[in-house]
């Protein structure tokens, strides 16, 4: 992240707005598509399906075995923790406990800070970005893949609030990015069929179906992984992305389903089937009373506030950390490191602040519970005793997780106990997220929610009817949707993980509650995230305020539009690369004098090639179509554009002549400029368009053809706000 925010609000149409879902329909990518022959078109779709199937195998091979890591790693080190406290090795223990958490951290925060900067944190926000048509440079890539899996492995067992969720999201999208692409770098694989992916809106399918992959890997959910792209990361959707992403995701439920049965039994070391399913509750029978209509509506508004609490509270830890990260490396590893030692302090010294409970005859022989898992850890207690603050704070987040959501565990863990815990997971979560270290938002906030579920069914027990264990889960959905604003996947994640459809309609009941409570008081949290960061997020829905202006009157507000000719002179061309970082630009045409007409949009990276190529013309003259397509392939036109200072030119070819039709795109998208900010935003995010071309309502000869430009920068509202003023009072008002 970073401390100036301000610096990062870039000037209209620059190198953050690059991407988009639809194709350039120039003239060589019309020939290129009519020139397929059947068995090509064929080839083609049979590789969208290809890759499709390779990102769910890859993220689930992958996401169990981060799993299997890491509870091999925190199993080896909670065993070793407590056998020194039980021979009374007080200080030997939390040493041990807490050098290792340190050398955990140390690993993953070094990878970050020296390799992968981007690879910090979730990812999320930036999958959502680039989805959304916004350049995340630097995001998918081989370096950000690698130290991602290391980083959560490190980061995980380290025992820190986060999870792998978040992460697995990101290793999904960075394995479909470098199997779109073939690799990258010297690594790159140049086959001949990865040239149908060489276009925007097939990668961004693909990282669709990787974002997909992620969250199903990471909660066993592939309708919930679908949903979860469709509802909060992905803008533009269409029926074939549909049942690809149900392709991937259900590719991985097998993969996972295959790892669990490998490794039942304890055949994988510490590792089990508990790793990849959070809690089941198939064989509970859910009834409703009447009675238990107010907690479970407390639990959702309770949800809701919380939710906007913890958004607004780790807001301005953020901005505290931009500070802080922006020092330097030291400052970033000195940071996490911190994070570290305070988390390791609390996770060991706290469960000897509670008492120990007595174990019930009910409980049978599994309490107390000595290994690696179990609700009843017997820790410091003497033998016939448990101590329920260690059985969920010496354990993964995982297990940490099935031991709140346990059902029929009413008495099992004291108000006392809970309040504790529910009180770290905060403090933690909001002091470990934004870190440089890979990490999750999810888990940490289930155990907080988790956590305030039970305390409520505590506190209001003559009331319930309903399990504990359930009140854990709805708490844990409503803190979610309070703090995410996620209704729909949500909904249909926690239902494939309790396994339980008779949970459906409370938990529908909560999560809607909870969103609307949520929504009254700021955004989302990966809005929030979003808006630290910089990048140009169109939000779903205008401000009311927008419909005040036009498209025309934002356009005049702006400088006026570069515009090039079909047959340019190169050091024009040239001369406008160099002093404008525009990413597209109008071409015009003039078929005789004193008449202009639009011909479409060229893109800077494909005036690039040309330089590069050094296509240029002795006179002045329109060229066959034959001469662009011998000199020019669909891989040197999908390349980045880059500087425009590499190119070194002489002054003869400066002084020649750039036919730019073969590559303009004609069918750009135009709106009348009279058409409200409001309908081009929603036309904007919703078509995930790059640039969108404003002309006259009125043609004559005397009339420019183009009115101006737009690009997402431009449509934001506090970028309207500081060319218009006075809009600022109607906002308040609305």
């Amino acid at each position: 992240m970073h401390a100036d925010h301000s610096a990062l609000f870039l000037h209209p149409y620059t190198s953050n707005c690059r991407c988009s879902c639809r194709i350039i329909e120039n003239d060589l990518f019309k020939h290129d598509w009519r020139s397929r022959s059947n068995v090509e078109v064929l080839q083609y779709i049979f590789l969208k399906w290809a890759m499709a199937f390779l990102v769910g195998l890859l993220t689930g091979v992958i996401a169990s075995l981060i799993n299997l890591a890491i509870e091999n790693i925190t199993g080896l080190k909670m065993l070793q923790m407590v056998n020194l406290v039980r021979e009374k090795r007080y200080w030997a223990g939390f040493l041990y406990f807490a050098g290792l958490n340190f050398g955990l951290t140390f690993v993953a925060a070094v990878l970050c800070v020296v390799f992968a900067p981007t690879a910090a944190g979730p990812g999320i926000p930036e999958i959502k970005a680039y989805l959304n048509g916004v350049d995340t440079p630097n995001m998918f890539g081989a370096p950000q893949l690698i130290v991602k899996i290391i980083g959560s492995i490190g980061a995980v067992s380290s025992g820190m609030d986060l999870g792998k969720e978040g992460p697995l999201v990101h290793i999904g999208a960075c394995l479909a990015n470098l199997l779109s692409q073939g690799g990258e770098g010297r690594w790159r694989l140049r086959w001949r069929c990865l040239r149908y992916f060489n276009n925007d809106r097939d990668r961004r399918d693909l990282i669709t179906c990787g974002a997909s992959s992620g969250v199903c890997a990471a909660f066993r959910a592939p309708v919930g992984g679908v949903l979860f792209a469709l509802e909060e990361v992905a803008t533009w959707w269409r029926g074939a992305l549909l049942w690809r992403t149900f392709f991937s995701t259900a590719t991985v439920v097998v993969v996972l389903r295959g790892f669990i049965e490998v490794c039942r039994n304890g055949r994988c070391g510490m590792f089990g089937e508990g790793g990849l399913i959070l809690f089941d509750v198939s064989n509970v029978t859910v009834r409703y009373h009447a009675g238990d209509l107010l907690p479970v509506t407390l639990v959702g508004v309770l949800g809701g506030l919380l939710g906007a609490l913890y958004n607004h509270v780790l807001h301005q830890v953020l901005r505290l950390y931009n500070l802080i990260n922006a020092k330097g490396r030291l400052a970033k590893l000195a940071l996490a490191l911190a994070v570290s030692v305070l988390t390791s302090a609390g996770l060991y010294l706290l469960p000897f602040a509670v008492p120990c409970t007595p174990c019930d005859a009910a409980h049978g022989a599994a309490c107390p519970t000595v290994g690696k898992s179990g609700n009843f850890k017997q820790f410091n207690c003497p033998d016939g005793f448990y101590n329920d603050l260690a059985s969920l704070l010496h354990a993964t987040n995982t297990d940490a997780t099935r031991n709140i959501f346990s059902t029929g565990t009413a008495g099992e863990f004291r108000l006392d106990s809970l309040l504790i815990f529910f009180a770290i997971y905060c403090v933690l979560g909001l002091f470990t997220f934004g870190i440089a270290v890979p990490s999750g938002l999810f888990l940490p906030i289930i155990l907080m929610g988790s956590a305030y579920g039970r305390i409520t069914a505590l506190v209001l027990a003559r009331f319930v009817r309903i399990d504990h264990g359930l009140y854990a889960v709805l708490g844990a959905a409503a803190l979610m949707s309070g703090s995410m604003r996620m209704t729909v996947s949500l909904c249909v994640i926690f239902l494939e993980l309790t396994n339980n459809l008779l949970l459906l309609p409370i938990t529908m009941f909560v999560l809607l509650i909870a969103k609307t409570v949520g929504d009254a008081f700021n955004p989302s949290i990966y809005e929030i995230i979003l808006d630290l960061k910089g990048l140009p997020f169109l939000e779903p829905k205008p401000e009311t305020w927008m419909k005040d202006i036009t498209v025309g009157e934002l356009a005049a507000a702006k400088p006026r539009a570069v515009t090039l000719q079909v047959v340019e002179k190169v050091s024009t061309v040239v001369e406008v690369l160099r002093s404008t970082p525009h990413n597209g630009f109008p071409v015009l045409d003039r078929p005789r004098p004193g008449v202009a007409e639009l011909h479409g949009l060229v893109l800077r990276s494909h005036l690039m090639a040309v330089l590069r190529k050094r296509w240029f013309l002795p006179e002045k003259r329109r060229t066959e179509e034959w001469e662009a397509r011998d000199k020019f392939s669909s891989t040197e036109l999908a390349e980045k554009a880059g500087s425009v200072d590499e190119v070194q030119l002489s002054p003869e070819e400066l002084d020649m002549y750039i036919d730019l039709h073969p590559f303009t795109n004609t069918t750009p998208y135009t709106v009348v400029e009279t058409m409200s900010v409001a309908k081009a935003v929603v036309l904007f995010r919703t078509c995930a368009l790059r640039h969108m071309l404003i002309i006259p309502k009125f043609q004559g000869l005397e009339i420019s053809p183009i009115v101006g430009i737009l690009t997402r920068q431009d449509l934001r509202a506090h970028n309207i706000l500081g060319a218009f003023p006075h809009l600022t009072n109607k906002r308040k008002v609305h």
